[in-house]
C-alpha cells in the first residue's frame, strides 16, 4: 500500500478542501471493523471530518447515525470486495436517494466513494452513478485481512490520518515477518504457534485485553480469529469486551492476550492480568508503543491467525459457514419480495409481552429438562433448561439483533457477566448483523461448544429500502432467522428470545429473569 500513498495524500487533501463536515462508511465485517478501530482510536483531525461507520440493518440505528450527520455536507464511502454484499447495497440505496433528496439528483454521485474489487457489481453501479472516485481493492486479499489496503487506507486517509507515516510504521512488522527471519525472532509466527498450539491443547477461547485507549482493536481482532479458525468443527473463539474478573472464574479453556498501550496505563488492569499470571492463566503481553503503530498489530495478527490455523489443519482464507447464512437471509427476502410477508413461525413460549422460539430438537431437548406442562412459570423455566445446559469448555453467546449503542450494551453486559460469573464458562456479545461477518463463522462452524441466545425485538420505526418491496426491519428480521437455521441446522445449542418494541424495558426484564433463574 506505500506504492499508493501519492493517491492516498491526494485524497486526503482533496477531502480537507471539500468542506465535508463527516464520512459515513457503509460497509460490512472486513471492510467496516478496520475503518471503526481507526474511527474510535484517534482523535478528530482539525480541517478534517468526522469518520462514522454504518454496519447495521437495524432501522433505528441506521436513523440514529442520520441524525448524526449533515446530509448536504457528507462524503460517502460504499465499502465491499465483492460488490455483491446485500447490507452496502441497501445502504447506498437508501443514502443515495436521501442525498438526491438533499442536493438534487445531478450532484449526489459526486458525494460518493466506491471501494471495491474490480470488475464488481459496486464498480458498475458506481460508475452508472458517477460517484466521484472509485478505489480497487486487490482480489488475492481477503475481507479480513484487508486492513492495510485501501478498504482501510482510504478512510484513514479521508479522515486524516498521516497514512505515510501509519505504514512507514508497519513496514517493519512486515520485515520482522518475512519468511527468511527464524522462528523465534518472528513475531507474527511466534503469535501464531502459541494461540494454535494453546488450542490444541484445550484452550480455545482467547480473551482479549486491550488498554482503553485501543478498546476497539478487540472487534477487529475477534473478526479475524473466529472467521479465519472456526471451521470443520475446530477453532479459537475470541472473547472480546468481557470485564476482567477474579482468576477462578475462568477455567482451564483459555488464554489472554494483553494489548499494552504504553502512553495509556491501566494500573487496576494491570493488577487484574497479574493476579491472573499469578494464579497460572497463560497471558500473552504485546506492548504496543503508541496508537501509529496499530499496523503493525494488523499485520503481526494477520499472520498469526494464519499459522494458528495451520496448526488446527485448517484453511484460515476461507468461511464456507458464512456464506450459509447468507443463502437463507436471501431466499427468505426473496420470499418476501414475492409474496409480502416471511413465512409465519409459531412461538413455543409466550409471556409477559416475550417470546420464545426455537427449532423442534432444542424445543424438544429443553421441554425434557423444563418440566412444561404443570409449570406455572414457563419462561422462567425454558431460560433455566437453556442456561443449564452450560459445561465445562463451554461459551455462552449473545447474538443482539437490536439497535447497537451504550445503553443496550450495558444491559448486555450485565447479562453476560452474570453467565459468566455463575457459570464460570467464556462469554461472548455480538449485535446483529454485524457479526454475521465476523464470529458467526465460528459459532456455526468451529467447536460445538456454544449456547447461544439469540435476542430480536420488534422494530417501533422501520425504514424503507427505496426501489424494494422489503424493509430494512424485513431484511434484519430474515438475517436472523437465517442464522438461527444455521444454527439449528449445524445442531448448536440455541434459543431465540423476541421482545416488544420497547427494547430498553425488554432487555432489563430479560436480563432480570436470566439473573433470578441463575
Amino acid at each position: 500500500q506505500l506504492a499508493d500513498a501519492a493517491k492516498l495524500n491526494d485524497l486526503a487533501n482533496e477531502v480537507k478542501a471539500g468542506g465535508f463536515s463527516d464520512i459515513l462508511l457503509l460497509g460490512m465485517g472486513g471492510s467496516s471493523l478496520c475503518p471503526e478501530v481507526l474511527a474510535l482510536t484517534y482523535p478528530q483531525t482539525s480541517g478534517f471530518p468526522r469518520l462514522h461507520i454504518l454496519d447495521s440493518t437495524d432501522p433505528a440505528q441506521i436513523r440514529g447515525v442520520e441524525k448524526k450527520i449533515d446530509l448536504a455536507k457528507t462524503l460517502f464511502i460504499v465499502s465491499s470486495k465483492s460488490g455483491s454484499t446485500l447490507e452496502p447495497n441497501i445502504y447506498k440505496q437508501y443514502f443515495f436517494e436521501r442525498v438526491q433528496q438533499t442536493l438534487g439528483a445531478d450532484k449526489a454521485g459526486s458525494r460518493f466513494i466506491a471501494i471495491t474489487d474490480p470488475g464488481s457489481k459496486m464498480q458498475l453501479v458506481a460508475e452508472r452513478d458517477r460517484f466521484r472516485h472509485i478505489f480497487y481493492g486487490r482480489p488475492s486479499i481477503g475481507g479480513r485481512y484487508s486492513a492495510l489496503s485501501n478498504f482501510g487506507m482510504v478512510p484513514a486517509a479521508a479522515m486524516g490520518l498521516d497514512t505515510g507515516k501509519f505504514l512507514k510504521n508497519t513496514k517493519e512488522m512486515v520485515e520482522a515477518c518475512k519468511p527468511a527471519t527464524t522462528v523465534e525472532q518472528n513475531p507474527g509466527v511466534m503469535l501464531g504457534l502459541i494461540i494454535g498450539s494453546a488450542a490444541k491443547m484445550g484452550r480455545d477461547k482467547i480473551t482479549l485485553i486491550t488498554s482503553p485507549g485501543i478498546s476497539d482493536l478487540g472487534a477487529w481482532l475477534e473478526q479475524l480469529i473466529a472467521e479465519s479458525t472456526g471451521k470443520l468443527g475446530k477453532g479459537i473463539i475470541p472473547v472480546d469486551r468481557e470485564a476482567l474478573g477474579a482468576p477462578d472464574v475462568y477455567g482451564k479453556d483459555r488464554i489472554f492476550a494483553y494489548l499494552q498501550l504504553a502512553s495509556d496505563s491501566d494500573a487496576a488492569q494491570d493488577a487484574k492480568v497479574a493476579a491472573l499470571e499469578k494464579a497460572g492463566h497463560p497471558v500473552v503481553r504485546i506492548a504496543v508503543s503508541n496508537t501509529y503503530t496499530l499496523g503493525q498489530e494488523f499485520f503481526r495478527w494477520e499472520i498469526a491467525t494464519a499459522v494458528a490455523g495451520s496448526i488446527l489443519g485448517i484453511n484460515a482464507f476461507n468461511q464456507p459457514d458464512v456464506e450459509a447464512s447468507k443463502i437463507v437471509t436471501k431466499q427468505l427476502t426473496s420470499e418476501y419480495e414475492s409474496k409480502g410477508s416471511l413465512p409465519p413461525e409459531k412461538p413455543i413460549v409466550e409471556e409477559s409481552g416475550i417470546k420464545l422460539f426455537t427449532d423442534e430438537k432444542n424445543a424438544a431437548d429443553l421441554a425434557k429438562s423444563a418440566g412444561t406442562g404443570s409449570s406455572a412459570d414457563p419462561l422462567k423455566n425454558y431460560l433455566r433448561a437453556h442456561l443449564s445446559r452450560l459445561g465445562a469448555g463451554d461459551y455462552f453467546a449473545l447474538l443482539a439483533y437490536v439497535e447497537m449503542n451504550a445503553e443496550h450494551e450495558s444491559l448486555l453486559q450485565t447479562l453476560r457477566m452474570a453467565v459468566r460469573d455463575r457459570k464460570r464458562v467464556a462469554t461472548c456479545l455480538g449485535f446483529g448483523p454485524r457479526f454475521l461477518h465476523s464470529t458467526g463463522q465460528a459459532y456455526k462452524g468451529g467447536p460445538n461448544s456454544g449456547v447461544f441466545l439469540q435476542i430480536t425485538c420488534d422494530d417501533a420505526n422501520d425504514l424503507p429500502v427505496p426501489g424494494q418491496r422489503y424493509t430494512f426491519g424485513i431484511v434484519k428480521a430474515a438475517q436472523a432467522r437465517g442464522d438461527f437455521q444455521v444454527l439449528a441446522d449445524r445442531k448448536r445449542r440455541a434459543l431465540r428470545v423476541h421482545l416488544g418494541s420497547d427494547v430498553r424495558a425488554g432487555l432489563t426484564q430479560l436480563t432480570e429473569i436470566i439473573k433470578q433463574v441463575l
